[in-house]
C-alpha cells in the first residue's frame, strides 16, 4: 500500500482504567473494584496507534516526561510500529489520567496535565514538513502553550508546506471552545469533534445543525462522531450519516480517537469519503470490544471484517 504518512502532534497520556465502578464512595470511604489495568492513551496517541496499526505510515509528536510513566509510552509506540522520532522528554512528570469504567462501559476520568501542559511550538520539529504528508493534531483543549493561535499557525505552515490537516478535540472544563478554535479552523481539512464536544461550541443539539454551524467557520469537512449513534459527516455539497456497528460493548475508552485513526487512515489510503467514515466506524467498534484505548485495534484486514461481520446499530 502506497498510503500517504501521517504525523500525529498532541497529547500522549499514561492511562490507568479501573472497572467495574459503579458509585464513588463517601469521603473516607472504600469501594472494592475487580480490574486495574495501564495504558498508553491520549488523543495523539491512540490516533497514532491506530492509523500504524491500518498500515499507515506513522510519526508521533509531543511530549512525555522521564519518569517510567513515559518510558511506557514511548515502548507502547515503538512496539505499535509508530515512530517516537518526534517525541521530546520533560523534567515534568507524564501526563496521566485516571479512568474509572462503569459497568456498562461509559468512563468518567480524572486528569493531570504533565509534560502535555509544556508543548509548545518550538517543540515541533522542522523535519516534519518533509517527513509528513498529513497533519492531525490531538488533544485541543489539553495543551495550554499549544492552544489557540500557536496552533492555526501550526495548521496554517502546514498548509504551506502542502500537507493536508485534522484536528480533533477533547472536552474543555474552562468552556472556551470557539474562542480557541475560531483561528484554527479555517486552516482545516478534518475538523473531528464528538457530539457533545460540538454541541458544547455551538449551542445546538441536531447534528445537522451543528456541522452546518461548524462548517462556516472554514474546515472543509466536518466529521462529527456520535458514539453508539454512529457519526455525521458534512462537506461542500455531500453530507453522510453513518449508524455504529453492534458489536459487544466491554469499554468505550478511546473510540473516537480510533474512529479518527480508522477515518484518517482511509484518507491516507486513498479512500473517499465514506470509505473512509466506514473504516472509521470499524476501528471504533474494534476499540470498544477491549479494556483500554487501544487493546482493540486490529489491522486493516481484520478491521474491514469486523465491517462485513456485524450489523448495524439502528439510526435514530
Amino acid at each position: 500500500m502506497n498510503a500517504k504518512r501521517v504525523a500525529c502532534v498532541g497529547i500522549f497520556v499514561a492511562d490507568v482504567l479501573a472497572k467495574p465502578i459503579d458509585r464513588m464512595p463517601e469521603r473516607g470511604r472504600l469501594v472494592l473494584f475487580d480490574q486495574l489495568e495501564l495504558h498508553s492513551g491520549g488523543c495523539a496517541n491512540n490516533t497514532a496507534i491506530a492509523l500504524a496499526r491500518l498500515g499507515v505510515p506513522t510519526v508521533a509528536v509531543g511530549k512525555v516526561g522521564t519518569d517510567a510513566f513515559g518510558d511506557f509510552i514511548l515502548r507502547r509506540l515503538e512496539e505499535s510500529g509508530v515512530s517516537t522520532r518526534g517525541m521530546s522528554r520533560s523534567r515534568t512528570h507524564t501526563s496521566l489520567t485516571f479512568v474509572a469504567v462503569d459497568s456498562t462501559g461509559e468512563r468518567t476520568f480524572f486528569h493531570t496535565l504533565g509534560a502535555n501542559g509544556e508543548l509548545e511550538l518550538g517543540d515541533i520539529p522542522d523535519w516534519l514538513w518533509e517527513q509528513a504528508d498529513h497533519l492531525h493534531v490531538g488533544g485541543t483543549f489539553l495543551m495550554p502553550r499549544l492552544d489557540g493561535s500557536p496552533t492555526a499557525r501550526l495548521l496554517q505552515a502546514a498548509r504551506s508546506k502542502g500537507l493536508s490537516t485534522s484536528l480533533d478535540t477533547t472536552w474543555d472544563a474552562q468552556g472556551r471552545w470557539l474562542e480557541l478554535l475560531k483561528e484554527s479552523l479555517p486552516h482545516l481539512d478534518y475538523f473531528m469533534p464528538s457530539y457533545e464536544e460540538a454541541a458544547a461550541m455551538t449551542g445546538l443539539e441536531k447534528p445537522e445543525a451543528i456541522v452546518a454551524a461548524l462548517r462556516e467557520y472554514g474546515p472543509r469537512v466536518v466529521v462529527l462522531k456520535m458514539g453508539a449513534r454512529g457519526s455525521y459527516l458534512c462537506a461542500e455539497g455531500q453530507t453522510l450519516r453513518l449508524p455504529a456497528l453492534s458489536v459487544p460493548v466491554v469499554d468505550t475508552t478511546g473510540a473516537g480517537d480510533a474512529y479518527a485513526g480508522g477515518f484518517l487512515a482511509g484518507i491516507a489510503l486513498g479512500y473517499d469519503l465514506e470509505a473512509a467514515a466506514r473504516l472509521g466506524t470499524a476501528a471504533g467498534a474494534a476499540c470498544v470490544m477491549a479494556i483500554g484505548t487501544t487493546a482493540g485495534l486490529r489491522d486493516l484486514q481484520a478491521t474491514w471484517e469486523l465491517w462485513n461481520r456485524y450489523e448495524p446499530r439502528p439510526l435514530d
